[in-house]
């Protein structure tokens, strides 16, 4: 998508993840207004919206804490594993091969911003699969997190990122199920200590 296309929500929410606002700055519909040539309401919703995905809160960027964190991908593993479940059930060939297609890309050679919506897209594909709404808003809420992982994870360029979602993806194709749960976990668990790594160092820089 190209840049001028974006919402404000998205350009906002794309400077935040790739640093162009820093967490130490004081975030205000003013200074927003001005960075994006436009008047302070687009700002005022997106801002509404950006702290309940928790990118925002008492006008900083958010930063959570370690445990924080671990709760977080807690929950995330436990929702999308009772997603994949039933995307093994409800999945046709077309669901699949939508899944699979978020696979082909090179996180070495890839563009950055790229990566972590294909990366997203992957999820996210996996999460809808509950079509249960209550679940994809709580999932929603805490995109933040997922985004700030993601781009610490393709930033990094975690080995075996992509290779794991595609052996997700055949175990899928091959109806085992229990061994896509337990490749899904094992991602995200991979993803979380990866993450709290170079968090952790960049923090204590």
């Amino acid at each position: 998508m190209n840049s001028n296309e974006l919402t404000i929500y998205q350009k906002i929410r794309n400077d935040i993840i790739t640093g162009n606002l820093k967490k130490n700055e004081k975030i205000t519909e003013a200074k927003l207004a001005k960075k994006y040539d436009v008047s302070r309401t687009p700002i005022r919703e997106a801002l509404k919206q950006l702290e309940l995905e928790y990118f925002i809160k008492d006008s900083y960027i958010f930063i959570p804490t370690t445990e924080e964190y671990r709760q977080i991908f807690e929950m995330r593993i436990l929702l999308e594993t009772y997603a994949l479940r039933k995307a093994a059930i409800v999945y046709t060939k077309s669901d699949l091969h939508e899944l699979e297609s978020y696979t082909n890309i090179d996180i070495d050679y890839g563009d950055e911003l790229e990566i972590i919506e294909i990366n997203d897209k992957f999820h996210q594909k996996i999460i809808a699969a509950t079509n249960n709404q209550f679940i994809l808003d709580t999932y929603q809420k805490y995109k933040s997190f997922i985004y700030l992982f993601s781009q610490t994870v393709i930033n990094q360029r975690r080995p075996g990122l992509i290779e794991e979602h595609k052996e997700i993806v055949t175990a899928l194709y091959n109806r085992n199920i229990d061994l896509a749960v337990t490749l899904l976990e094992s991602h995200l668990k991979k993803d979380l200590e990866f993450s709290l790594y170079y968090l952790d160092f960049k923090n204590n820089e």
